[in-house]
């Protein structure tokens, strides 16, 4: 494994905790992961060989010229927490591979091995029937029963039986298999909202780990799109609204025209 990534540091970390983010359902984890590492001030870490995991994914040309192919981007990044706090690592994916998810799940554990990741977190969208008007709450999946019970002053939702799709499940399920401790923190997200970008769920589950990790995040700009996706998502609940309106009612006029033909 150690062929596939490079490592681009060797910073002395204390017990860091990792958080691990890939695309998924309303983008909860890749905003929370980019959000992050925007506002802490993150350090690159370890580069990974892109090409053995993903296809091209396309081409560019430029001034006429055919440039190298391109593949979706994962690197890990260090962040150096106040004295005495455990360290963070984050590692961001742009894409999940189409077949190889379980070998990038191990090559992650590798390195979180390689320095001595005392936690794993990933994040997820949960689909509820949550409005968007109401505030999401944050429902948590652990590895064992000690990390439930370790997270417990922080007052989450218990997921109970689910299913967490994609590499921000199954990289825990590699992690418990290899004996590593995580938890994934899903935001609850308005089911006919799944396909919208959710900053909404993403700061429940920021609000959270800043706790957890003992990290201080500025949360404002997040809070400003927030508000601007609670407008968009209103907007449409309102167009399904009516669509759902429009299908089950029918018009006075076709009805009485039918009557008439009937009576003909």
């Amino acid at each position: 494994m150690s062929k596939l990534y490079k490592l681009l540091a060797k910073p002395k970390l204390k017990s860091p905790n990792l958080i691990a983010a890939w695309p998924g359902i309303s983008n909860v984890a890749t905003i929370v992961g980019t959000y992050l590492g925007r506002k802490l001030d993150f350090k690159d870490l370890v580069d990974i060989n892109d090409s053995y995991f993903f296809d091209p994914i396309g081409i560019t040309v430029r001034s006429n010229l055919i440039e190298d192919p391109q593949f979706p981007r994962s690197r890990f990044y260090y962040y150096k927490n106040k004295e005495g706090k455990k360290d963070l690592i984050l590692f961001m994916g742009d894409d999940q591979p189409s077949s190889k998810s379980y070998e990038l799940s191990n090559l992650v554990i590798d390195v979180a091995q390689r320095f001595q990741v005392s936690r794993i977190y990933t994040c997820a969208a949960a689909l509820t029937r949550i409005h968007h008007t109401e505030q999401p709450r944050v429902l948590a999946a652990t590895t064992s029963h000690a990390v439930a019970e370790d997270i417990k002053p922080h007052n989450l939702v218990m997921g109970g039986n689910l299913q967490i799709s994609g590499l921000n499940g199954l990289l825990l399920g590699v992690a418990k298999e290899r004996g590593l401790d995580g938890l994934c923190l899903l935001g609850e997200v308005p089911s006919y909202s799944s396909r919208m970008p959710n900053p909404i769920a993403a700061l429940a589950i920021i609000n959270v780990l800043t706790k957890m990790l003992d990290i201080e995040v500025d949360t404002l700009e997040l809070v400003e799109q927030a508000s601007v996706a609670k407008s968009r998502m209103k907007q449409v609940a309102t167009e399904a609204m009516e669509e759902y309106i429009d299908f089950f009612t029918e018009p006075i006029w076709e009805h009485d025209e039918f009557e008439e033909n009937e009576e003909n």
